[in-house]
Parts: structure tokens; sequence; C-alpha cells
């Protein structure tokens, strides 16, 4: 079964509904997966997605902070749906659930992690690193060579060179940072994840899926960072059919700072 999933952080979905709706005229992936959606489970405004045939859903929502979203299509039932908090701290931040053929989806938004990186100054920082210690550890339990798992989502982290426009320039940065970058190799050994977008885009080229609100000229002076990412199990590698990042939705309006990222997948 070929399937597509595209994974977004929206930066609130009631905020950004034009945005979504222009999004789904131009693609419609049979999963899509939002992340800060901001919004309280019980007031998400799910008559748009209905409306472009996701009949089925997992939300895990807060009211006005983080958030996380899972739609499909009817040929892609949702089973065994699943949130889970991290580090002892009630943030929605991570959802799960069962796709057709027993494959496992996860949708994840990482903390951001404040400005300094500096685990003594900033417990901000400091939790985005315990948090994906934490996901590391679980998915290490978890690990078997035939497990059948995709995790998506705003990660937070741009772990090479090229997947910031200034390698040197950010090495100081929040989301570049060497101690970032280590937690996510852990998090990669954690079940020898798959990265779905550098398996089809070679490492020494520049690709990005975030681009600052700072910047009035986002597109020309691409000044960008890859925070978003789709993983999959070793058990998946062969099935993975292309990936593309939707440049052109960042400049949809009004705008998400983040592009979303597609896989095509067999499933």
């Amino acid at each position: 079964m070929k399937i597509s999933i595209a994974t977004w952080n929206i930066n609130s979905v009631r905020a950004h509904l034009p945005t979504i709706e222009q999004f789904l005229a131009n693609r419609q992936p049979d999963v899509l997966c939002l992340q800060e959606i901001k919004v309280t489970n019980e007031i998400f405004p799910l008559e748009l997605f209905e409306a472009n045939g996701y009949v089925h859903h997992a939300l895990h929502g807060q009211k006005a902070y983080h958030g996380v979203a899972i739609f499909a299509k009817a040929a892609v039932p949702l089973e065994r749906i699943m949130a889970r908090d991290w580090c002892g701290i009630e943030q929605a931040r991570h959802v799960y659930c069962t796709l057709p053929g027993g494959v496992e989806l996860h949708n994840f938004y990482v903390p951001a992690g404040g400005d300094k990186p500096d685990v003594e100054k900033n417990e901000k920082f400091k939790h985005k690193l315990d948090f994906m210690t934490e996901v590391s550890a679980w998915f290490k339990r978890r690990k078997r060579k035939k497990n059948r798992f995709i995790l998506v989502g705003d990660l937070n982290v741009a772990p090479l060179e090229t997947d910031v426009w200034n390698h040197k320039q950010l090495l100081r940065v929040v989301s570049h940072t060497p101690v970032e970058v280590a937690h996510m190799e852990t998090w990669y050994a954690s079940h020898d994840w798959v990265d779905a977008v550098r398996h089809f885009i070679p490492a020494s080229e520049n690709i990005y899926s975030w681009w600052s609100y700072r910047s009035p000229n986002w597109e020309k002076a691409d000044k960008g960072r890859r925070l978003d990412h789709i993983w999959v199990t070793p058990a998946l590698r062969e099935d993975l059919l292309g990936v593309e990042i939707l440049k052109s939705a960042r400049g949809y309006q009004p705008a998400s700072d983040h592009a979303p990222v597609i896989l095509e997948i067999n499933i």
C-alpha cells in the first residue's frame, strides 16, 4: 500500500486555517501530522479536515501551547492511538498510532530549548536535552529488528552542517549546538533510525525546512535550518519511495515559519 505522509509545524491551527486549506488544495497527503496546534482537543476545528476527506484523527492538544495531531484519509485508519508525556511534564508533545500493516507512526514536537545553550542557566535547554534522552531510552528498550516505525515531527535540531545556512555561525545557537547534535545521534542509534530525507537528498546538499519570521526577505536570504524530520526503522528502509520539502508553503499567508516535509512510502 503506497501512501504519502506529511509533517508540518503549523504554529497554531486556528491562526492558520487558510494556510492549511491552501496546502490541502495543492497536496492531499494520505496522512497529515501537525505540530504546535496550540488548541485543546475539545475545541479543535475538525471541520476543515473532515471536508477534505480526513475522517480519522488523533489529537493531543493543550491550551495556547504545543500540541500534536495526526489526520488520515478513509483508506488509512488509525488504530491504537496513544498520547504520551515526557520528563514528568504535562506538555502535549507526542502522539502515536498504528497504520495499516502494523506500522507505528510517531508524531513529536521536541522542546525548542530557549535562547541560551546552557543547562545551568536555561531550564528550557535542560528540558530539551532531558526530553531527547528519555525518548531515546524508550525506543532503545523497544528496539526489535522487525519493528516498522515511522517517526516524524519538529525535532528542533538541525544535525548536519548542511542543515543550516552557516555552520560556524550557528554552532553556539540553540538547534545546532554540538551537545544537541550528540543527543540526536543517541536518538538515531536508539533504533538505528534511517533519516528518510537524507536517504534521498545527499548530505552534501544544503536543505532547510524552517526560515525565521525575523527575516522579511526569507526566501531571498535563505537563512534556514532543517528542523523537521522523518525517520524510519531499518525494516522500512527498502519501502521508501520519495521525499519533498515543500518550500513554497513557507510563503502561504498567513505564514508558518516551517515548510511541510512529505514522504512517500509503501506500508
